[in-house]
């Protein structure tokens, strides 16, 4: 969220961030809006404080009359008529706040000047690693899972609708090996700390991730409750410090945790359906980072590298793609896309998308930190990236990996965890 003097010092800024988002057009009566209630709301509140003033001292010319032992009842009326227009006009602006807060939460990020102008077409790819097999030949993940008894795609649409996988045997022993893997590298190698969350959060967490109001559609919630499963493990994790101040020492703090993540991708229907491609229900490990706002751009480059490196141990070639600003995320200011080439289905598949969020997320739920002893508390910044998310991750090592049998390799790194070094 924005601070509130967007809409007084950092109008153009807010305009021209808006246009590079390709957003111009349609924000502009929010926008608008939101300078309006801005400027009534100051308006009010000058009101007000007048009517404070006037009532303070009507209330010393009461005491001087009582002490005098003169006639008061004209002024006692009077600060009561002054008492309720304070009260009307405090009324008026706590609907006032409430508008603007509304206007706020619509507004996505600013994006920062380094990112590209345009949409998906002016992405760029910033960084390439390994070699992209060859399609010939190669058979697309969901027949060989399906032949080598790890996935069971029609039972999974069965029991819970199209969109939802079971695996079966070695396929969920793949599954309980990349947690494990992913887990201990960035615990063990990368100084993350581990957290075990909920996977079911209240309203206040996903509105301080930005999930709400803006992608109500896309999320699961829970019927009769005010309760949503994450579609990310980034909801409860960035908000365990919610509404605190932390010590400047704390900082940076990184943490690193598994869950299922829930997304019901409302409007994807049609769009990479078969497979693991685009799934509701997936598993993911994700490392979220806070820093203060001086270390922002280096942590995002330190948080992106901690997924790189797990990709270059599954031997998986990847490409490291800067999004433009008219494709960055609602709530990111700048994201690195991360994406492994599928020669199956003959596509980069987005692996992990690592975003620096600047400290958009942390207005929203208000994570703050304090500099020193004494000083003022200030924001900090949040990051976040998939470290990594399992089902295409496991569609590029099923098609990068398969062997003219049919059979699959296994990278060395899953081998202790896993206990085969080939799927057959």
């Amino acid at each position: 969220m924005h601070d509130l003097r967007v809409f007084r010092d950092q109008l153009d800024q807010l305009r021209d961030a808006m246009r590079r988002r390709q957003k111009l057009d349609s924000l502009t009566p929010l926008i608008d809006r939101g300078i309006q209630l801005d400027s009534d709301r100051r308006a009010t509140i000058q009101a007000v404080e007048s009517l404070k003033a006037a009532r303070n001292a009507n209330a010393q010319e009461v005491a001087r009359r009582k002490r005098a032992k003169e006639d008061a009842d004209d002024l006692i009326a009077a600060g009561r008529d002054i008492g309720g227009r304070v009260a009307t006009l405090e009324e008026q602006l706590a609907i006032l706040e409430s508008g603007i807060q509304g206007v706020l939460l619509e507004l996505p990020n600013l994006v920062l000047e380094e990112l590209p102008d345009g949409g998906e077409e002016a992405n760029r790819v910033e960084k390439t690693w390994g070699d992209p097999r060859e399609a010939a030949g190669v058979r697309p993940h969901w027949e060989i899972g399906e032949t080598l008894g790890m996935l069971d795609l029609p039972r999974g649409a069965k029991i819970a609708g199209s969109g939802f996988i079971v695996f079966r045997g070695l396929g969920a022993r793949l599954v309980r090996a990349m947690m494990n893997v992913f887990v201990d590298t960035h615990v063990r190698e990368h100084g993350y700390e581990e957290v075990w969350v909920p996977v079911v959060v209240n309203r206040a967490s996903m509105t301080g991730t930005s999930q709400l109001p803006k992608f109500a559609e896309d999320m699961y919630a829970l019927r009769d409750e005010d309760m949503f499963l994450v579609p990310t493990a980034e909801v409860p994790v960035t908000n365990l410090y919610r509404d605190e101040i932390m010590d400047a020492a704390f900082l940076p703090h990184g943490f690193v945790a598994y869950t299922p993540c829930f997304r019901r991708e409302a409007g994807s229907a049609g769009k990479d359906t078969r497979g693991l491609l685009r799934v509701h229900e997936f598993d993911k490990v994700e490392i979220v980072r806070y820093c203060t706002p001086e270390t922002s751009s280096a942590e995002h480059e330190t948080l992106t590298r901690h997924a790189e490196v797990l990709l270059e141990r599954l031997g998986l070639p990847y490409r490291r793609t800067l999004l433009a600003a008219g494709d960055t995320g609602f709530a990111s200011a700048k994201t690195w896309d991360l994406e492994c080439w599928a020669p199956g289905v003959g596509k980069w598949l987005e692996v992990s998308s690592c975003s620096t969020f600047t400290d958009f997320q942390a207005r929203r739920a208000n994570l703050r930190y304090r500099p020193a002893p004494g000083e003022k508390p200030r924001f900090i910044h949040t990051l976040n990236g998939s470290g990594l998310a399992f089902p295409r991750v496991i569609a590029c090592l099923l098609e990068h990996y398969q062997q003219s049998d049919g059979s699959v390799r296994i990278p060395e790194i899953l081998q202790p965890y896993l206990g085969v070094a080939v799927l057959r």
